[in-house]
């Protein structure tokens, strides 16, 4: 039971959060060149609707351009948002700083593909105010590279973490996936030793879930897609904290680690902690006060919303005050912040927070509730626990 002591080795606080509690802004850009066969984001693979998607989503801006203050992330997601050339990540990036105001040290993030990668690009990014870029490695091992319908291959992605380090971005990350069918730990480490050996800023370690109805999903209900048993998935997951704490990492999210606090992901932190944030293009999701809605999947109608001066809202809901507690419980269990039980009205009980203490989920001091690595592993299912 030691191994699951701590997810964590410092005692953790608002300002080791990277939080702000200004609104961060997301973009959707619902364009790969194929579909990753795990994948159940919406995307399209017609790239010649990208000039239409950025005319509709400046004008969706519009509709938002007094409503949430100053911003002071910028996310640019995906589908594949390196798709757009230079020139569209430009007017992109220029027409949302006329719409909007965004503070001065603002976190501008975009997503890349390995094989997108050029140094001439990076060095226009740059020039842009993007300050952090998230590479979708995934794996360096090229046999998972291909069973996961990647594009790139091992070599490119390699090339592509040089590039980024000569560049000197200021903050980079990788992504990775581990659980896959056939996937051994000794594969697993080897991409782990890669992408540390690069020291990034910051890496997230996914594991791959099976759902929706992507190929993948389809392949697993005809049993054609043996995917790892929870034993070896825990195994993988407590093995990957282990290995990047022990590389200097802090492990602040079940899916993600810094190199230091300075370098945690101030907008994804904003998902965790209930800060607002407006999410545009296809299918993005945006939550202020206590009202979460989503825009349309489809870009026909996405398209035809904008065009006849309607913002593109597919559906809304408004929590209650339980269901505001239950969030705060789904998403603290989720990070070394943990609870902070004086937010929680009426407070969970003192005998069962004990009870978890007492069984190594989580540990309590200063009316604060984290979890431990335990704790991690069964996230979703502490809440209930203190019910």
């Amino acid at each position: 039971m030691s191994r699951y002591r701590k997810a964590h080795s410092w005692r953790p606080s608002k300002r080791t959060m990277n939080r702000t509690d200004l609104p961060g802004l997301y973009i959707h850009v619902p364009f790969c060149r194929s579909k990753c066969p795990y994948c159940d984001f919406y995307s399209l693979t017609n790239i010649e609707r990208i000039e239409e998607w950025l005319n509709a989503l400046l004008n969706e801006a519009r509709f938002y351009r007094w409503k949430f203050g100053t911003f002071d992330s910028l996310y640019l997601g995906g589908g594949t948002p390196s798709l757009l050339n230079p020139n569209e990540v430009e007017r992109l990036i220029c027409g949302l700083r006329d719409i909007f105001s965004f503070d001065g040290r603002s976190e501008i993030t975009l997503e890349l593909n390995p094989d997108d990668v050029t140094r001439e690009d990076l060095i226009i990014y740059k020039s842009l105010g993007i300050n952090r870029v998230s590479l979708g490695v995934q794996s360096f091992i090229e046999e998972e590279v291909r069973f996961l319908g990647r594009r790139h291959t091992s070599r490119q992605a390699l090339s592509a973490i040089e590039a980024i380090g000569d560049t000197g971005f200021d903050e980079y990350s990788i992504d990775l996936m581990y659980g896959l069918p056939g996937q051994t730990m000794r594969n697993w480490h080897d991409t782990l030793r890669k992408a540390t050996s690069f020291t990034p800023h910051h890496l997230s370690c996914y594991q791959l879930t099976v759902e929706g109805n992507n190929p993948f999903c389809r392949l697993k209900k005809q049993g054609k897609l043996k995917m790892p048993d929870e034993t070896f998935q825990a195994e993988l997951f407590v093995s990957t904290s282990e290995y990047l704490t022990g590389a200097g990492y802090l492990h602040y999210e079940i899916s993600n680690f810094a190199r230091g606090p300075e370098n945690i992901s101030r907008h994804n932190v904003k998902y965790w902690q209930h800060v607002p944030y407006l999410g545009l293009g296809p299918a993005a999701h945006s939550f202020a006060g206590k009202i979460r809605w989503w825009n349309v999947r489809d870009i026909d109608r996405y398209l035809e919303h904008i065009r006849d001066d309607r913002v593109p809202v597919g559906g809304s809901e408004q929590l209650s005050s339980s269901q505001m507690n239950l969030e705060k419980f789904l998403f603290g269990f989720r990070t070394m912040w943990g609870i902070d039980v004086r937010q929680i009205i009426p407070p969970p009980s003192q005998d069962k927070i004990r009870e978890l203490h007492g069984s190594g989920f989580v540990t309590y001091e200063d009316d604060r509730i984290i979890p431990t690595l335990k704790g991690y592993l069964f996230a979703d299912k502490l809440p209930l626990m203190l019910s």
